[in-house]
């Protein structure tokens, strides 16, 4: 497949880069920049832009099946939501509340589309992050917020169950760094199947959100990283290997080796196990790292630039975002590397 070997975003006023997707059949390009969602042709023109969202647009991935781009979109008031409502100019709190925003993308054909009001974007409710966020619990003799470290989400993608070729949509958290707790050193990644969302999707008010989704993941899968720094920023299914990359900002205990990228082992299925720092003790489906030949707990790669965008073509090669800033504008350039430039450690 001819494809560029670099794509510019433009210059954008919405936030730095947060994920980026590509619809190889109808050559287009899509771009989360933190609060709007940005469509351009292969060559960097934009086409359209979705805008008006006073949460934080995360992860896109583009879903062949129905032509629609996802994104893991989360509302909270923590230091993220509110540096968010500052950029706005919004004085007041807003109601937490996690979801999958759902863009009509053929719709998007004009700029500064309103992503609540112009009939482009739909939304479902994950009931799960909610209360895992929302959590109380005690945790080595005091009490704790936001199970597992929960901030969150960010990381999503479509691709198929470690071990099987069953497809889903996978959602991964965000994790609060915290050096102090121990329940904090998985990354969690919820599994849904899609294929009935569409009784679920609403448009969306941030005035009056709605809880209209699913009541539970099919599956909660668990990946022992060490404690990482928010969490997966990018999760991408990797179409030629069948491993699922997570794209993360480096944790800060000193027992781990704190990689930027790990790579979940998509030929090994999940196995079931008391997870290691919960309390009070629990079982989950653990899913494996890639052996980077270390002989390391927890096996990841040094590659710095996929937190804030990858893109698998399915033949051996990424798009990933290079981001940067220019006169208080964010932008990202992004350039095709090779699954070898990806794990070279």
């Amino acid at each position: 497949m001819q494809l560029p070997s670099s794509i510019p975003s433009g210059l954008w006023k919405y936030g730095h880069c947060q994920g980026i997707a590509i619809d190889t059949q109808r050559k287009y390009m899509y771009f989360s920049f933190t609060t709007a969602l940005i469509k351009t042709d292969l060559a960097g023109n934009a086409i359209g832009s979705v805008t008006g969202l006073l949460g934080h647009l995360g992860c896109i991935d583009f879903n062949d099946e129905d032509g629609r781009v996802y994104g893991s979109l989360e509302y909270k008031n923590d230091s993220i939501g509110q540096g968010i409502l500052r950029r706005a100019g919004v004085n007041t709190e807003i109601q937490t509340a996690f979801y999958i925003a759902i863009f009509d993308v053929d719709q998007i054909d004009r700029m500064d589309m309103d992503a609540c009001t112009d009939g482009v974007m739909t939304a479902v409710y994950l009931k799960e992050v909610v209360e895992d966020y929302t959590a109380q619990l005690p945790h080595q003799g005091r009490m704790v917020e936001h199970r597992y470290g929960c901030s969150g989400i960010d990381g999503m993608t479509f691709g198929c169950i470690p071990g099987t070729d069953t497809r889903r949509l996978f959602v991964a958290y965000g994790i609060y760094r915290d050096a102090e707790r121990t329940d904090n050193d998985h990354q969690v990644l919820l599994c849904y199947d899609s294929a009935d969302w569409r009784q679920y999707e609403r448009p969306l008010s941030q005035q009056n959100m709605h809880l209209s989704g699913p009541e539970k993941p099919e599956r909660k899968f668990f990946v022992f990283t060490g404690n990482t720094t928010w969490g997966v920023q990018n999760l991408e299914y990797d179409e030629a290997t069948g491993h699922l990359l997570m794209c993360v900002y480096r944790g800060v205990k000193e027992a781990y080796p704190n990689y930027d990228l790990y790579i979940i082992d998509g030929s090994k299925a999940p196995q079931t196990t008391v997870l290691p720092g919960v309390e009070p003790e629990t079982k989950g489906e653990i899913l494996t790292l890639l052996d980077n030949g270390s002989g390391e707990q927890t096996p990841g790669w040094r590659f710095p630039h996929g937190s804030t965008g990858i893109c698998s073509l399915g033949d051996g090669r990424f798009y990933v975002s290079l981001h940067g800033t220019q006169d208080d504008m964010h932008y990202t350039d992004v350039q095709l590397f090779t699954w070898k430039e990806l794990t070279v450690c």
